[in-house]
């Protein structure tokens, strides 16, 4: 993504920069985006010759009266020459086409439309008005970028495991559609817990997918953590609460509940994760999503916030994702805690939340 701003001013380029300034910079998250950027060029390039053009007839006619002046307005004009070919002005119309193009190059990146607004905006608020020099402009784009990432990327801060210390035990539980990740990240997150003297228990939520019981299970058998499971078709409410009373019973911090995925169009699994919420009222509501979802995240992000209210989230699957979008997506539509990465399928693969990490892979 940071390549398609540094083409959005080839022009500049071929005016203020050697070819060695511009190599191409190295694959990230976003490479999908890297070769969107030719045709937008003619179209930033014909406006700023047009203001060169006129910078140097004003130039001349200054030339032709500069013999009459007085040494002190000799030197006044010498200052506004060497800042006339050193700097230039970016305008709106400079960048309005070119950013009207980008936008459908994010939407290709699987950055919401929301979110490509967003940083749109931000570009152009930055930039628009900033008289620029020369040699500096890429600096300038760069930063304008990395501000309005960074911004995005901002997610309020959440201490999971002083959460879960509040209450004894603590119903933490985890949503999202099938195949976001919901059982490996919440086995992650087990041992995560273990590594901070935290205990706790699984409970088999889903109770409609197949094979969903056996797969806790072999996680379970893993981790050394107990399973509180019913039969498949069985009321995934009075799975955890049984859970929540066993871990009572034993003085176990919290139960880790697995559930069906579900989407809005299955109202008989969205009225059983209400059943949930209603008789166990858990602590924590944790979303997990699949990094590679695409723009399908938003309608994800609003229809479990909207049935179950989310207090955190875990992004899953960053290491095989090859455009990232979502990440930016997932910040911006629900500006929750992000806690965190899921990486590789290792019960270590999970990575607490750093903006840092998702800038990093972006800019190298």
């Amino acid at each position: 993504m940071l390549e398609i701003f540094l083409r959005l001013f080839e022009n500049v380029k071929t005016k203020y920069f050697n070819e060695k300034d511009v190599l191409l910079l190295s694959d990230f998250m976003f490479g999908g985006l890297k070769k969107k950027l030719e045709n937008i060029v003619t179209k930033t390039e014909k406006t700023i010759e047009e203001k060169e053009e006129i910078q140097e007839v004003e130039i001349k006619e200054e030339v032709k009266e500069i013999k009459t002046k007085t040494p002190e307005e000799k030197k006044s004009f010498k200052d506004k020459f060497v800042k006339s070919i050193t700097e230039t002005k970016i305008t709106e119309k400079d960048l309005d086409n070119a950013l009207q193009d980008f936008e459908f190059d994010l939407l290709e990146a699987d950055v919401a439309f929301e979110t490509s607004e967003k940083i749109k905006e931000d570009i152009k608020n930055e930039l628009i008005g900033q008289s620029v020099s020369r040699t500096k402009v890429k600096d300038y784009i760069i930063t304008a970028f990395k501000n309005s990432i960074e911004n995005i990327l901002e997610t309020p801060k959440y201490d999971i495991i002083s959460e879960i210390k509040k209450n004894k035990p603590s119903v933490v539980l985890f949503l999202g559609f099938n195949g976001a990740g919901k059982t490996t990240n919440l086995a992650k997150f087990s041992k995560y817990l273990k590594k901070h003297g935290v205990s706790s228990v699984f409970a088999a939520g889903d109770t409609f997918r197949a094979a969903s019981i056996e797969q806790l299970e072999i996680h379970g058998k893993n981790l050394n953590t107990r399973v509180i499971k019913h039969n498949y078709g069985s009321d995934a409410a009075a799975v955890v609460f049984d859970a929540k009373e066993h871990a009572k019973s034993r003085g176990i911090d919290a139960v880790l509940v697995d559930t069906a995925g579900r989407s809005h169009a299955n109202a008989n699994l969205m009225d059983e994760l209400k059943k949930i919420l209603k008789v166990n009222k858990p602590d924590i509501k944790i979303l997990v999503l699949d990094s590679m979802t695409g723009n399908d995240i938003v309608d994800q992000c609003k229809v479990f916030d909207e049935a179950a209210g989310v207090d955190a989230i875990i992004l899953s699957k960053l290491d095989v994702s090859n455009k990232g979008g979502s990440v930016l997506t997932a910040a911006h539509i629900l500006k929750k805690p992000i806690i965190f990465l899921g990486e590789g399928q290792e019960y270590d693969d999970l990575i607490e939340y750093n903006k840092d990490i998702i800038v990093k892979k972006i800019f190298n």
